[in-house]
């Protein structure tokens, strides 16, 4: 980080990649220098900036596992997972028109990744089987019945985009893989190699569960150098125990910025 004397002047953190804060305005810079940017304003009841701005052309969507395993009735109940799904259309309609990357990440296990999952991720997955409950979940890849197939496998019922979410889905949307609750925790995931391809900078962080999966790759994205930002009102969780707030918190003030979907779909252009 760099400043000049006198606190009207810039500040700039980063040396090659670099944002920018005017303490005059309140306002960060992450756009490069581009001449196209996005400004979405802040809650200034909630945070000191007023605005933040983005070059929508870097700029990528990442909707995290709004899939039928964790939205849809036949599998749980998630009332506020649901409570997403408007807003997080929303946002995606402000995306199609400003040029930003629409990217679903999502659980799509093959056999292969089976056969690699460390203990830890395998046993998160198999509480029912661990408690004896017999007419529960037994674990990742594991037949779910019902025609549901095999959990969070690739090409399953079950690991298919939740069907109002799936309906607004355009062709020029990427989809991604991934086989830990982050998509972000190597250089290989298809997330990272799409992002790192097409020189996307800034990443919109939605989905469920907020402090899992979302918060994992989030978490990732923020240590590998991805500007990182939450639509608080497209993510949620189901454990409750205030887990929204603390995650709202510490993205807010440590790993990146906290928006809401008003505040992204009424952003302007410079």
């Amino acid at each position: 980080m760099t400043s000049s004397n006198g606190s009207s002047k810039p500040i700039t953190f980063g040396v090659k990649d670099k944002w920018l804060y005017d303490p005059t305005s309140k306002t960060y810079d992450l756009s490069r220098g581009s001449s196209k940017t996005l400004n979405i304003q802040a809650d200034q009841s909630k945070f000191p900036h007023r605005a933040v701005s983005i070059d929508p052309s870097k700029t990528a969507l990442v909707i995290v596992d709004m899939q039928n395993f964790f939205l849809n009735k036949r599998c749980r109940d998630h009332p506020l997972g649901l409570a997403c799904v408007e807003p997080t259309i929303k946002v995606i309609e402000k995306c199609r028109e400003e040029g930003v990357q629409v990217v679903w990440l999502n659980w799509g296990l093959t056999d292969e990744d089976l056969q690699t999952l460390p203990p830890s991720i395998q046993r998160g997955f198999s509480r029912d089987l661990i408690s004896g409950d017999k007419s529960g979940r037994s674990g990742l890849g594991a037949d779910l019945g019902d025609g549901q197939g095999r959990c969070l496998f690739a090409g399953s019922w079950n690991a298919d985009v939740y069907d109002p979410l799936k309906a607004v889905m355009a062709e020029g949307d990427a989809q991604c893989a991934k086989n830990r609750m982050s998509g972000l925790w190597s250089p290989e995931q298809p997330l990272f190699r799409y992002l790192k391809a097409n020189d996307i900078k800034s990443c919109l962080f939605t989905g469920v569960n907020l402090d899992q999966c979302v918060l994992g790759t989030l978490a990732d994205g923020y240590n590998w150098g991805w500007d990182c930002f939450l639509v608080e009102d497209c993510a949620a969780t189901t454990t409750g125990r205030g887990a929204e707030a603390v995650c709202g918190h510490n993205i807010g003030n440590s790993y990146g910025f906290v928006i809401d979907s008003k505040a992204f779909s009424s952003a302007t252009r410079n």
